[in-house]
């Protein structure tokens, strides 16, 4: 398994970009789109994929969603509607969770891009809901911790603060809130997969090989599990996470 942090890449690696996807019809209420994606990275034993992906116009059939699925939109937007035909529409620029096992569809009219992780344990039924309620959660990209969330502190000292928003009916995802002040951490191996979307401030993460990569605002990246990796916030950071632990032995 790689244990590297990922830059995520609207175009994927320069170079090599997105590959396009083979399609199966019967997937589609609408004529084929076209589709391309990227895989940045694959856990098989949680069902983890985490990438870039795009399509054009389309509305796939109804049926259980595949997984629990943390969206960031780079480009357009998209609607998923129910079986009664209501919506919940999302923009670029939105942060979405789609809940596993919801009876959903994606519709849209023109070009679309995300990065996406998806968990979709193999290991955990998919859960058989009649009912798309709840099944869309977007989050408010203007939404900040507050003096209701609990404060903590870091091993320098930091002051920080955190807010879980979401949990998978399997108890392995977590979506969640967090920020912190400025702060240097020691160089550890991170204890679980992370996404993260930088919403203020800054961050400079050195892997154990010296290298490092700096993410603002509306950067995304992703940690695997066991990483090594100092932390450099030279004022504030806040983001969205989603984390998922890794299975013992990992």
């Amino acid at each position: 398994m790689t244990k590297r942090l990922i830059r995520l890449l609207p175009d994927g690696p320069p170079g090599a970009g997105l590959e396009r996807m083979e399609l199966d019809p019967e997937d589609f209420h609408s004529p084929l789109p076209v589709q391309h994606i990227h895989l940045a990275f694959e856990d098989p034993a949680l069902g983890v994929t985490v990438g870039t992906w795009d399509t054009t116009s389309m509305q796939e059939a109804f049926g259980p969603y595949p997984g629990d699925e943390f969206i960031f939109v780079l480009e357009g937007n998209f609607a998923m509607i129910d079986g009664q035909g209501r919506g919940t529409s999302v923009e670029a620029g939105q942060t979405v969770i789609l809940r596993d096992g919801m009876p959903l569809s994606w519709m849209l009219a023109g070009y679309l891009k995300k990065f996406f992780m998806i968990v979709d344990d193999p290991d955990t039924p998919t859960p058989q809901d009649d009912s798309a309620e709840g099944g869309v959660i977007v989050l408010d990209t203007d939404m900040r911790p507050d003096d209701t969330d609990p404060i903590t502190r870091s091993v320098s000292g930091a002051k920080q603060r955190e807010r879980e928003l979401f949990t998978n009916a399997a108890g392995t995802m977590t979506v969640g809130l967090w920020d912190t002040e400025a702060m240097t951490t020691g160089l550890y191996p991170f204890p679980y997969h992370e996404f993260a979307l930088v919403l203020e401030g800054s961050v400079t993460i050195e892997g154990e090989d010296g290298s490092h990569e700096t993410f603002g605002p509306g950067e995304c990246f992703f940690i695997p599990a066991g990483t090594m990796t100092r932390w450099h916030v030279p004022e504030r950071l806040c983001k969205y996470y989603a984390a998922v632990e890794p299975k013992a032995g990992d």
